[in-house]
């Protein structure tokens, strides 16, 4: 005769199973996690110091933290330091963790909007040099644009482009940047 066993164990005059323990209502949080939970600030504080002030100022951390992480940059001592990054862990162990990762996320990899930027600037810079019609078209969507000086660009970059020597690569020149920086600030005037 088989006879399958059910795991588990008596307590206060009950059988409790495995998956009862983990449904039940967990206590407050244990040192172990209390201390992850601690050393993780610290880290995220210690990543502050590197982040743009721009990012910064748009996290609106209170003021005491601000000019801790300020103290923090300008201390060399490495015992000073190691306690000012554990008063950065104290002052931020209140504060939602979420926003300061997203910060630093972006930092580390760029603003989904500012990439899409780039590459629009990028295209159009192609398509000015590649093709005549392109500059009235780019005329056309932004006429605020210096048109003489875009044709002077597009014409020097069009004249880097072409090799020397047979079988060269194409150089782009200082031009060739320029349009880069004139697309760029137009649109972002949009």
């Amino acid at each position: 005769m088989n006879i399958k066993t059910v795991k588990g164990y008596w307590s206060n005059g009950r059988f409790v199973k495995p998956e009862e323990i983990l449904a039940e209502e967990a206590g407050p949080p244990s040192k172990t996690q209390l201390k992850a939970e601690a050393d993780e600030k610290q880290a995220l504080g210690e990543a502050l110091l590197t982040l743009r002030a721009d990012l910064m100022a748009r996290l609106e951390l209170p003021e005491k933290l601000i000019d801790a992480i300020k103290d923090a940059k300008k201390i060399t001592n490495f015992e000073g330091r190691r306690r000012q990054m554990q008063f950065i862990g104290k002052l931020m162990r209140p504060l939602d963790a979420e926003p300061i990762r997203a910060a630093i996320h972006e930092q580390l990899n760029g603003s989904a909007e500012l990439t899409l930027s780039l590459h629009l600037a990028e295209q159009w810079r192609d398509k000015l040099i590649a093709d005549d019609t392109a500059l009235g078209e780019w005329l056309q969507q932004h006429p605020g644009t210096d048109s003489q000086q875009l044709r002077a660009l597009v014409r020097q970059a069009r004249k880097d482009a072409k090799p020397e020597k047979p079988g060269e690569a194409p150089r782009h020149g200082k031009s060739y940047r320029e349009i880069f920086q004139l697309i760029r600030q137009g649109l972002s005037h949009e």
